[in-house]
């Protein structure tokens, strides 16, 4: 049986993703049916994981919390996250962050370098912390290295974070000197 905790990180995760949910107030299994369906998981499948007093437990929780508000719009409930609950959402998306890797490496490196003030050092440990954990291999203490594009991941942390164009920056690099350790760490050696 799914834990409280995790029907609340789904609930925080679809809120986040769709911007928020319109609910018939006659419709009170609406909750319940809808939220496995934002993540594409069968409605039979959740029942038998899930009883829908979680669902409604979460939504009070989270309620509660100040994490997410309902508003009656001409007859509809309409739920959609609050900034405190938006920052925990992003929290989730976060944790749940990874990098893609194709079939084939395409021969480029991806270089990651920041520059990010003393001021944050909370924010550049946490940054350094996140892509050591995604995989990445350090170079020197601000330059990170990956072999697989990671753009997308990167703008997620940039946003999380609010880390600027100029304090972290991406280069596509055909080559890195003395790459044999690089190719060695991700096993791309053999290529």
């Amino acid at each position: 049986m799914a834990k409280a905790k995790e029907v609340t990180r789904i609930i925080l995760k679809g809120l986040l993703i769709s911007g928020g949910v319109a609910v018939a107030t006659t419709s009170p299994r609406f909750l319940y049916n809808i939220f496995p369906k934002l993540f594409k998981i069968t409605t039979s499948k959740i029942m038998k994981k899930r009883k829908e007093q979680k669902y409604n437990r979460s939504f009070y929780y989270l309620k509660s919390k100040d994490m997410i508000s309902f508003e009656d719009r001409g007859g509809q409930l309409y739920i959609s996250l609050t900034e405190k609950g938006k920052k925990q959402a992003g929290k989730y998306k976060i944790d749940d962050l990874k990098f893609r890797k194709t079939d084939k490496w395409d021969g480029k490196w991806r270089v990651l370098i920041f520059d990010i003030k003393e001021k944050h050092k909370i924010k550049r440990e946490a940054l350094r912390g996140k892509i050591k954990q995604l995989g990445m291999y350090k170079l020197q203490n601000s330059v990170w290295v990956y072999p697989y594009c990671f753009k997308a991941e990167m703008e997620i942390l940039r946003n999380f974070f609010q880390i600027n164009t100029n304090e972290m920056k991406i280069i596509v690099a055909l080559e890195i000197e003395n790459d044999q350790l690089l190719k060695k760490n991700f096993n791309l050696d053999k290529i």
